[in-house]
């Protein structure tokens, strides 16, 4: 699964919109009936950015999913191969607490695609949601 799930993500962040940061992130989030939507960062001048993780979460909304098992993230500068773990910003940990229970699994990867797991709860103690 992560290793599918990983490259999905790496596909996805190929087609991030990112002119200001010049930094690409994808992610693939995995429901629990096992489909997949991917999303990728989209950088506005006038707005505030919509990060990969938002995007795969609207998307899968949008079409009726409401039963989330893991999403998987990856970034790195465009041009290049992700080199660290990529960890969902504090926004984004806050949307995705609205949709998910405490043991959502949040999946960070490293540039050997070691994966490193982490529950939503790990990486946003005392949610207004859980």
């Amino acid at each position: 699964m992560y290793k599918e799930d990983i490259e999905t993500a790496k596909k996805a962040r190929l087609n991030a919109y990112s002119p200001y940061s010049n930094f690409q992130v994808g992610a693939a989030l995995r429901t629990r009936s096992g489909k997949v939507y991917t999303g990728c960062n989209v950088e506005n001048h006038g707005i505030q950015a919509l990060c990969s993780e938002r995007t795969a979460f609207v998307k899968a909304i949008s079409e009726g999913e409401r039963e989330f098992e893991c999403i998987t993230v990856v970034g790195a500068p465009k041009g290049q191969e992700p080199t660290e773990k990529c960890m969902p910003c504090g926004y984004c940990r806050q949307f995705m607490s609205e949709f998910v229970d405490s043991n959502f699994k949040v999946c960070a990867v490293d540039e050997n695609n070691n994966v490193e797991e982490y529950t939503i709860s790990d990486l946003l103690p005392h949610s207004f949601g859980f």
